[in-house]
């Protein structure tokens, strides 16, 4: 009887890697280690498996992996998937999607163990007023949805003197820049900052980038870069992120973020020993939310630590764009200056995320979110009106057209971002199933065939 190798697992030297997402207790082993022998045989598949080769690969039988049943087809289309019973998650969106005996797919099936993974940065309560800065806090300000819900929050509800921080890229959707004009009359005690990156310069950096990624989508790690000297100059106290609770847990789902990443901010003894160190070493201890900024800085600036690496835990997307901005040495350098400084003197903002399901009152409901921030903020929905996950570029799909194709045919073992993501917020969490795959079907990239979005990128790199 012949044996084949399982649909999207792969070869890959000593290693065996799936391409997709595997259901309970295997969610994030996607990586299995072969011996020489393994190898061999499983480089041969299919073969009718004689006793001795059975015996060497009779484990990865047991576990389904290497099967007598010929591959199975992976959908072409959404009309050929198989969604999850629970929420819109389907193997054509995020094919070698394995689901349970029930129909749950693995988002669904770790709901409960994974509902406390809230973020990976620490999560602010109080954020008291500035004693030795002009401004309380700062925000990455894109004009999208989320981003000026933030800006509300902060300024209106909390009354906060914030700094908005608005990196002009090239491909800012036409409701985005509207919306940041409106913000400007709406929110008075909000001051708002640009940066802008030479044409010739971030051609450099995009070209780089969409040959290691397909696609140009640096945010918001480039503005990090930009802005993040401009936070230690004005010494302000609190850098404050703009995700929602689907793009966090994303991170754990896509194997870039271990449960421990989420709560490091409140492990007493791992700041303990961090802390140990940093006093050890002639610099000052780090206040919660500090660590945060300053692993994420470096790595911009210098790149992957060495320690991340060694973990297995990798996050392919802020790689790429950290190969790409240091084709620009002049981007990187005034970073490089201000990650040192910052460090030494301890002038550090913390790096920190508020809970948009605790401040919406236990559920961000994208919905009310839009018309609450329309009225307070003048707040432009794109021409898409229905989309909720990303308002603010005008290349979305094609992000998630490149991801969703590399991933489809294997180049990347990197899920698309945003397939998770809706996975999570349709769960009734932020919008009802039905909402999220009609989104997912007519708004966003997910597509054999290019999006035409796409000639936008292209036709800026030229």
């Amino acid at each position: 009887m012949c044996f084949y190798l399982k649909s999207r697992w792969r070869p890959e030297g000593r290693k065996l890697v799936y391409y997709g997402m595997r259901y309970g207790k295997n969610l994030n082993k996607n990586v299995i280690k072969l011996s020489a022998r393994q190898a061999e045989i499983i480089n041969k598949l299919p073969i009718k498996l004689d006793k001795l080769q059975y015996k060497a690969v009779r484990k990865l039988v047991k576990q389904g992996i290497i099967t007598k049943n010929p591959p199975i087809k992976i959908p072409t289309s959404f009309a050929e998937a198989r969604f999850c019973t629970s929420c819109p998650a389907n193997d054509f969106m995020i094919p070698g999607l394995e689901f349970g005996k029930d129909g749950l797919c693995p988002i669904c099936a770790a709901k409960k163990q994974t509902e406390e993974l809230k973020s990976v940065v620490p999560i602010a309560t109080d954020m008291p007023k500035a004693k030795k800065s002009r401004f309380d806090v700062a925000v990455f300000y894109t004009g999208g949805k989320d981003s000026t819900y933030l800006l509300y929050y902060l300024s209106k509800v909390r009354g906060l003197k914030v700094l908005a921080l608005t990196w002009l890229i090239p491909f800012a959707s036409d409701s985005a820049i509207k919306s940041i004009e409106n913000a400007r009359k709406f929110l008075p005690n909000v001051e708002f900052m640009t940066r802008a990156v030479a044409d010739c310069d971030l051609k450099k950096i995009y070209r780089r980038l969409y040959s290691l990624n397909e696609n140009t989508c640096a945010c918001p790690s480039l503005a990090y870069a930009l802005f993040y000297p401009t936070l230690v100059e004005e010494r302000v106290p609190y850098f404050v992120a703009g995700n929602e609770p689907a793009q966090m847990a994303g991170l754990y789902f896509n194997g870039m973020a271990p449960k421990i990443a989420y709560k490091f901010a409140d492990s007493k003894i791992l700041n303990f020993f961090v802390n140990l160190g940093r006093v050890l070493t002639l610099h000052p201890p780090l206040r919660r939310g500090q660590f945060h900024s300053l692993t994420t800085m470096n790595q911009l600036a210098f790149g992957t630590n060495k320690l991340v690496k060694l973990f297995g835990y990798r996050n392919e997307l802020v790689e790429n764009v950290t190969t790409a901005l240091h084709e620009v040495p002049e981007i990187v350098m005034p970073l490089r200056r201000a990650v040192r400084r910052s460090s030494r003197t301890g002038n550090i903002p913390a790096f920190v995320q508020v809970d948009f399901d605790r401040i919406s009152g236990g559920k961000y409901d994208w919905r009310k979110v839009k018309d609450l921030i329309a009225r307070e903020c003048g707040w432009v929905a794109p021409e898409e009106g229905d989309k909720g996950l990303h308002t603010s570029c005008k290349i979305e799909k094609c992000k998630e057209y490149s991801q969703f194709i590399r991933f489809y045919k294997m180049r990347s073992r990197m899920i698309p971002f945003s397939a998770i993501e809706m996975s999570i917020a349709g769960q009734g969490k932020n919008l009802t199933r039905e909402e999220a795959i009609a989104e997912i079907e007519n708004s966003l990239g997910f597509s054999l065939t290019e999006v035409p979005e796409c000639e936008i990128m292209k036709d800026y790199l030229k």
